[in-house]
């Protein structure tokens, strides 16, 4: 198994009940910063060693070297800023504070953060570096557009997590780790989707098994776009696929509680991290990972891994997967030497216009036990916000 991203698996939790209580005693002298829910999301992966080796939310150094290079400050790969903002009013208010409490909407405390830094950025020479472009039509950058002006810096300490939902299927970093090595599990794969499960997932997943021990399948829970499958209808039909269609001592499901950034390849690299600190040893990475439109190429996500030092875990790249009614299976152009024709693509968004429009996708682009639970759901769209 390979180390946390780092060496070390970070954990900002508190080490007994009488340290929890202590930090509740601090924290209620303290000034507060309420919590997004996707800063919540970033706060239980940093506490939980996630996001190892943050200790915190990012400093400017930090956040500047993740825009220009691709690396924390002292080198380490990260590609993906994690950072918490607050309006201007907010930064004066505790400019002089040495630590706060950071409560989620409901005012619960969640955690003590240490004030190291309250800066600035130019957003939007930031968001041309990270997702090279400036385009608001692009959901990641309205988002990051979007924030507040200033940004806090600091470790943590949690209190408590405050992302509850589908709290069945989390797992933390330390307890997969565990999972997988009481399993036998030498060779991980892990799987990051936001999707429900179509065949071409499936063949992806079912061929990286045969040169690995286990597959980590791992949807990312949080915010996203309009149009997007919502977080219970992609949990749910894993579910089903799961129970249906795979060898249960060769699969683990859990959530990663974040929202999407669509940034596109440097997400790729930011995910096979996360999965790393986990106890993977290979990543999936497929076509157009985390992109959005056509901002970036379909295999722009491949071509990254070999821009930047190596970060331990394996990618493994895979070409389109299609049904081909010649061959009778699913396959890719490295294994199918039949025409266009003869081929049904299982399109992302040709199986969300079948749902949308009453029709249940045929089994060639996904298992019958799938879609029809797909199909039976009222509103499986995340709509407008």
């Amino acid at each position: 198994m390979l180390p946390p991203h780092g060496g070390n698996l970070v954990n900002r939790e508190p080490r007994s009940a009488k340290s929890r209580e202590h930090l509740k005693r601090e924290a209620s002298e303290l000034k507060n910063i309420e919590l997004k829910p996707g800063e919540v999301k970033h706060l239980q992966n940093i506490a939980f060693g996630s996001y190892s080796p943050l200790k915190g939310f990012l400093g400017k150094n930090d956040f500047n070297k993740v825009v220009r290079d691709k690396t924390l400050e002292d080198g380490t790969v990260w590609t993906v800023p994690i950072i918490l903002d607050v309006t201007e009013e907010k930064a004066d208010e505790i400019a002089d504070e040495e630590k706060v409490t950071l409560v989620g909407e409901s005012g619960i405390q969640l955690a003590i953060m240490e004030v190291e830094e309250i800066y600035s950025v130019d957003k939007k020479e930031a968001a041309r570096g990270l997702f090279e472009t400036d385009d608001e039509d692009h959901p990641g950058v309205k988002n990051f557009l979007n924030r507040g002006d200033y940004f806090v810096g600091g470790p943590i300490k949690l209190i408590r997590g405050g992302f509850e939902d589908f709290y069945k299927y989390l797992l933390k970093p330390v307890e997969t780790r565990v999972l997988f090595k009481e399993k036998g599990w030498e060779k991980v794969v892990g799987f990051q989707t936001r999707n429900v499960p179509h065949r071409g997932h499936e063949h992806l997943q079912k061929s990286a098994l045969e040169v690995a021990d286990g597959i980590f399948i791992h949807p990312k829970i949080g915010q996203k776009k309009a149009g997007d499958w919502k977080d219970k209808v992609i949990l749910e039909s894993y579910d089903i696929l799961l129970d249906n269609y795979y060898l249960h001592d060769h699969a683990v499901m859990s959530i990663f509680p974040a929202d999407m950034f669509y940034m596109g390849p440097r997400e790729a690299v930011f995910d096979a991290i996360v999965r790393k600190n986990y106890g993977c040893t290979h990543f999936i990475v497929g076509r157009d990972h985390a992109g959005v439109g056509d901002y970036y190429g379909d295999f722009d996500a491949h071509k990254i891994f070999d821009q930047l030092s190596d970060i331990d875990i394996e990618p493994l790249t895979f070409d389109y997967a299609f049904w081909c009614k010649k061959c009778g299976q699913m396959v890719t152009d490295k294994t199918c030497p039949h025409s266009m024709e003869d081929r049904i693509a299982p399109s992302g968004s040709k199986i969300r216009g079948m749902i949308k429009d009453g029709e249940t996708p045929p089994d060639e682009i996904m298992r019958k036990e799938v879609a029809e639970f797909v199909t039976g759901q009222e509103s499986p769209f995340v709509m407008e916000g």
